[in-house]
């Protein structure tokens, strides 16, 4: 059977995630906390083996010591190794998990007036619909991230419960599972066309209504560009949804987060590699940068990293290793697509608003819950904190005040920070129909 790289990707690091949340659930990490060391790249997550075994673990964050690391390779690499194999073997789920999913929408019409073509948004569904389709909840993905990417919050007991509740966990245009500048047979690469995140929310909109037949959503819920979608759905889709919960989001993006996006755009861009967008091999030197500066750097704030590493030479070696184990995450060319829709985006250009933001904040009736990052660099929080003082009763929640993590916080990377959000969000949600 002949299957995508990237399917088999997603296969194999799904049974991988399961064995890390294994082996954080029995607490190997050993040592004090200045002896710990933290591998991130913001829309995804990694911590690096020896060369024979390099594991990438999609959109999550965890800590790792260097005993706890010895640990892992002397209990878990059997299981590790037999994992490599049975994936490449079956290249399937098994019954117990979620199938990967594509519903093919056609050509898909974008708000600038082009077209994708042949579009195939990818999804996973937990849980079970129930009879009148009243118990379904909307994941949407961050930027570089995929349909895992709030996995923290997903499960039995969680604050998605899927004992409750049935959970669509989506991957956005461009993120390399949906219709991408990577794996489009028609628009390839540089011939993508470009999209915004309206585009997006309305291939949702097309998922849940048309191959699901769904209504009335539960909630939409997704952090940071996740966070940025579900308040759009709010806008663009009023009477789609009871609720919605984004999580380090912004209502609109400002110059300071569209500086960042276009520095980091550079960093890939001028890679002799990129070739203008046309290149044929990975354009390691523009994504080595991009990494570092992505996830060593915007996601963080000082005081977190400051706490983690007290010499420059231990955080230069971080940021070594971070390049090492994440820079071939995502397509060069996926990625800049995405910050484009990133850098466009804006609930107030809405049809109906005019441009006006605030009008657009005012106007939404699904009841919301606002969750935002201390010290955020990539969506400050003083958006989050605006957007909750327009919408109407809305709910605004700092994640992480006693260790301000920035964007971090919204990525289930500590326990303090899981535990703030499945609490908050779970009461939340029960309190729905109150």
């Amino acid at each position: 059977m002949k299957v995508s790289r990237r399917l088999f990707e997603v296969v194999f690091f799904d049974n991988l995630f399961r064995l890390i949340i294994l082996w954080s659930q029995v607490q190997v990490l050993v040592g004090p906390p200045e002896k710990q060391t933290l591998i991130s790249n913001g829309g995804g997550f990694v911590f690096k083996l020896p060369a024979s075994l390099d594991l990438l673990l999609l959109d999550y964050d965890y800590l790792i010591t260097k005993k706890g690391l010895m640990k892992i390779k002397s209990h878990f690499l059997g299981v590790f190794l037999a994992l490599i194999f049975c994936s490449a073997s079956s290249l399937a789920h098994k019954d117990t998990e979620p199938p990967h999913q594509t519903y093919s929408e056609g050509n898909l019409p974008l708000e600038n007036g082009s077209t994708i073509e042949n579009f195939k948004i990818s999804y996973t569904t937990q849980g079970t619909l129930n009879a009148d389709k009243s118990n379904a909840i909307l994941m949407v993905t961050a930027i570089g991230g995929n349909h895992h990417r709030i996995d923290y919050l997903i499960g039995p007991g969680k604050a998605l419960d899927t004992d409750k509740y049935f959970v669509i966990c989506t991957d956005a245009i461009g993120n390399g599972l949906t219709t991408s500048p990577s794996n489009s047979q028609t628009q390839a690469n540089i011939s993508f066309p470009e999209f915004n995140i309206r585009d997006m929310v309305n291939s949702q909109y097309r998922l849940v209504t048309e191959q699901l037949g769904i209504n009335k959503l539960v909630a939409v819920v997704g952090a940071s560009m996740g966070g940025m979608q579900a308040l759009q759905w709010a806008v663009s889709y009023p009477n789609a949804m009871q609720s919605v919960v984004p999580i380090i989001p912004l209502a609109k993006t400002h110059a300071w987060t569209t500086g960042v996006l276009e520095m980091l755009r550079q960093s890939i861009m001028t890679d002799p590699g990129y070739q203008g967008g046309k290149y044929d091999k990975p354009v390691e030197k523009g994504m080595r940068l991009w990494a570092g500066w992505l996830s060593g750097v915007i996601v963080r704030t000082p005081n977190y990293q400051n706490q983690q590493f007290n010499t420059p030479e231990a955080e230069i070696n971080f940021i070594n290793k971070l390049e090492d184990a994440s820079w071939k995450r995502m397509d060069a060319n996926d990625w800049i697509w995405q910050s484009r829709a990133y850098d466009r985006h804006d609930i107030g250009q809405t049809k109906g608003f005019n441009g006006d933001t605030i009008a657009a904040l005012k106007s939404i009736k699904a009841k919301t819950l606002i969750l935002a990052g201390t010290g955020d660099l990539l969506n400050p929080e003083s958006d989050a904190k605006e957007s909750a003082k327009y919408i109407p009763k809305a709910k605004y929640v700092p994640i992480n005040d006693v260790i301000p993590m920035g964007h971090l916080s919204g990525a289930g990377a500590t326990p303090n920070e899981n535990e703030v959000q499945n609490k908050v969000i779970k009461q939340f949600l029960s309190a729905l129909n109150k």
